[in-house]
Formats: structure tokens, sequence, C-alpha cells
């Protein structure tokens, strides 16, 4: 038989990821979305995790470095973030617990703070706009409302 000129689900599969690390799911919809047989996308799935060129444990740890030291998220957004790539629950609180063991969750909300504010709070209206955002990348409320305390002092709680 000729070889055919249409490449084959694993060399797509090695294309997709020679542009950058995807997860199992992320792969899997990509071969789909190029109508791909479902036999061959688990296959070929199957084959990348056993030569480890697949490895979502990998792509985890990246990813949770990176929106820790990077983006400067908190657990709970770097852990809902892992879960959309469609990293497994499991694997995803293993990279959130790793990388918070390696640096305090407190660090990465004060180094969040100091990069969004622009001196000190003036008001109530910035303290609120700032929690808020804090919140939104995951850190807990509480240690959000504490290190707000800490940096807005008596200033910003008077005036409106």
């Amino acid at each position: 038989m000729p070889p055919s000129d249409t490449p084959s689900t694993y060399q797509i599969a090695l294309r997709l990821l020679a542009r950058r690390d995807l997860s199992a799911a992320q792969l899997r919809d990509r071969l789909i979305q190029r109508d791909r047989p479902r036999q061959e996308i688990e296959t070929t799935i199957s084959r990348l995790t056993t030569a480890r060129a697949l490895d979502d444990a990998r792509l985890a740890a990246a990813y949770a470095h990176r929106a820790v030291h990077v983006k400067l998220r908190g657990k709970e957004r770097t852990r809902r973030e892992l879960e959309a790539l469609g990293i497994a629950p499991t694997t995803a609180d293993h990279a959130v617990d790793a990388i918070f063991d390696e640096v305090n969750e407190v660090t990465v909300l004060e180094q969040a703070l100091t990069k969004r504010l622009r001196g000190p709070i003036r008001n109530r209206t910035e303290l609120r706009r700032v929690g808020q955002a804090l919140i939104r990348q995951g850190f807990p409320t509480e240690q959000v409302q504490a290190a707000l305390m800490r940096h807005a002092g008596n200033t910003a709680l008077g005036e409106e």
C-alpha cells in the first residue's frame, strides 16, 4: 500500500504537543475537532502517555508554578484553572499542594497586593476594588482582608 499524504492521528498529536504542552483532555478535544477516529485518538493518547510525551502531572506542576510565581494566583484560582484545562481533580490538588509547600500563600498575596497598589490605599472604594480583585485571584477572603488592613491603616477607612 503506498504511503498516504494525510498525517496519522499520532503525527497530528505530536505536532500539537510540539507547539505547547497540553493535557490529555485538551489533546483529545483537538483531535476530535479534526475528525479523527475515536479509537485512534485513544490509542494515540495511550502511546503518548506511555512515552511521557503527554503527562498531566507535569503539565499541572508547570502551570501551578507559573500561576503562583508569575501570575500571582492563590490556591483556589490555580486549582480551578487546572481543572478547566481537563486535569483530574486529584492531580490538580497534588500540583497546587506541592507548589504551596514551596511558597507561602500569604507571601504570594502580599506580592499580588504590592503589584496592584499604586501607593497607599486612599479610600474605601479603592480598598473594595483591590480586595475584590485579590479574591478573584483565588486568595481566601480572610487573608485578603488582613493584608488590606495592614496596608490601609486608618487612612482609607474613614474617607469615602
